[in-house]
């Protein structure tokens, strides 16, 4: 049976919720907040991190696009939706990225996942979100 929790993230006004099911992290605009001019397209923005537990650099790096996410800008990200993958969970994204963790995709409006080049776990949060940001414009 699966366990839905949702855990306010950043200030009340945000409108942004952190949802958990499973092994999966969501990053959704809330129902009460307002739908900017500049996200009416009737594709979200979609991330992958491949992930496993235990790992400090994957730990790192989704700490980092939760905070890059929260940041306010031009180039906003609060629309982005982030699914957290255990690659350990499937065998064939274990053989892919076994050695490669934390692996970003970026998904395309036909469903098919785009590897983004790898952060370093040296950047700041607000270098993260502008590759970030860039990334998703391409």
């Amino acid at each position: 049976m699966a366990i839905y929790a949702a855990v306010a993230v950043g200030r009340p006004t945000s409108g942004l919720f952190l949802t958990s099911y499973k092994a999966r992290w969501v990053f959704t605009p809330s129902a009460l907040s307002y739908s900017s001019s500049s996200s009416s397209s009737s594709f979200s923005r979609k991330l992958v991190l491949y992930s496993k537990p235990g790992c400090c650099l994957c730990d790192g790096l989704k700490e980092k696009l939760q905070a890059a996410f929260l940041l306010a800008g031009p180039d906003s990200l609060h629309d982005v939706d982030l699914q957290t993958r255990d690659i350990t969970t499937n065998p064939d994204w274990e053989k892919a990225y076994q050695y490669e963790i934390p692996v970003l995709a970026k998904v395309l409006s036909n469903g098919t996942e785009v590897t983004l080049p790898r952060l370093s776990p040296r950047l700041g949060v607000e270098l993260v979100h502008k590759k970030i940001a860039a990334a998703l414009k391409e």
